[in-house]
C-alpha cells in the first residue's frame, strides 16, 4: 500500500499493492493496521455502503453535520471523478476542493476525512461504489453544497447539467451552508 498526498493534507489517495497474473488479481483493500502505519489515522470503520449509478450522474456534494464520517471510497466497476470539499471554517483549506479519478482499472482508493463534503460524478458507462463510514448513516444530519457553487469551483469536466436527485439539486451554496468550526 502506497500513500499519495493531494493539494489538500487531509484527503489522501491509497495505491494498493495489487498481485497479478493471466489468472487476474489480488490486492488487499484495507488493512487497519497498514493503513494507520502510513497515515497517522486509526479508523473505526461501522458501515460499508455500495452505489450503482449511470454516466453522467453526480451524487453529492454531501456531509453529516453532526456525526460526521470519514469515508474511504473505491470504485469496483467503471470510473468516476471523486471530489472532497473542505468544510471546516477554521481550516487553511475551508471551501477548497480536491479529486481523483478513481476507476475499476486503476484501484485507488480516496480517504476523506470527517469535516468535508464528497461528491462524484461517473465518468463512464456506469461505474460501481463502495464507501467505509466512520459513522452511521443519519439523514437527518445530512447536508448538502451545490455541485457548481462558483465559490468553489469545481472543474468536473462536464458541459451542461448532469443527473441529480432532487436532494442535489436543493443543495446549498458553501456561504449559506452549516459548516464545521
Amino acid at each position: 500500500m502506497k500513500i499519495i498526498p493531494t493539494d489538500i493534507p487531509d484527503v489522501m489517495v491509497v495505491e494498493p499493492t495489487v498481485f497479478g497474473d493471466s489468472r487476474g488479481f489480488f490486492f488487499e483493500s484495507f488493512n487497519t493496521r497498514r493503513f494507520a502505519e502510513l497515515t497517522g489515522i486509526t479508523a473505526d470503520f461501522v458501515q460499508d455502503n455500495h452505489s450503482r449509478s449511470g454516466r453522467n450522474v453526480l451524487r453529492g456534494l454531501h456531509y453529516q453535520i453532526q456525526h460526521p464520517q470519514g469515508k474511504l471510497v473505491r470504485v469496483t466497476s467503471g470510473e468516476v471523478l471523486d471530489i472532497a470539499v473542505d468544510v471546516r471554517k477554521n481550516s487553511p483549506t475551508f471551501g477548497k476542493w480536491t479529486g481523483t479519478i478513481l476507476s475499476a482499472e486503476n484501484k485507488l482508493q480516496m480517504w476523506i476525512p470527517a469535516g468535508f463534503a464528497h461528491g462524484f460524478l461517473v465518468r463512464s458507462e456506469y461505474a460501481e461504489f463502495l464507501y467505509k463510514t466512520t459513522d452511521y448513516w443519519m439523514p437527518e444530519h445530512e447536508r448538502c453544497i451545490l455541485w457548481n457553487d462558483p465559490a468553489i469551483g469545481i472543474d468536473w469536466g462536464i458541459e451542461g447539467t448532469p443527473a441529480l436527485s432532487a436532494k442535489d439539486v436543493q443543495g446549498k451554496l458553501l456561504a449559506d451552508a452549516d459548516v464545521f468550526p
